[in-house]
């Protein structure tokens, strides 16, 4: 790792892009944005990955599932009948 790129919290990284902290989680999870572990096991970001991304040149690419979308129309479908928790209540 670089020593010199500062390492940036889920909720760093989602005032930048203006979403919530949770939606950077499941950017990382899904592989969108590379993160680091602490041994607490905390998600951290390098800066200048962070900053690639803002700029248009990094491997976060849902310009194509938002662009086709209302705004505020919820999570694209996952494909299926429903959600998979519907028979749990």
């Amino acid at each position: 790792m670089d020593t010199g790129d500062r390492l940036l919290t889920p909720g760093e990284v989602a005032a930048l892009f203006r979403v919530d902290p949770k939606t950077v989680t499941r950017w990382a999870a899904a592989g969108r944005i590379g993160s680091i572990r602490t041994p607490g096991g905390h998600r951290r970001f390098r800066e200048s990955e962070v900053r690639a991304l803002l700029e248009g040149e990094g491997m976060l690419d849902e310009s194509e599932d938002v662009a086709n979308r209302p705004r505020n129309a919820g999570p694209a479908p996952a494909g299926g009948p429903g959600p998979a928790n519907a028979g749990l209540y």
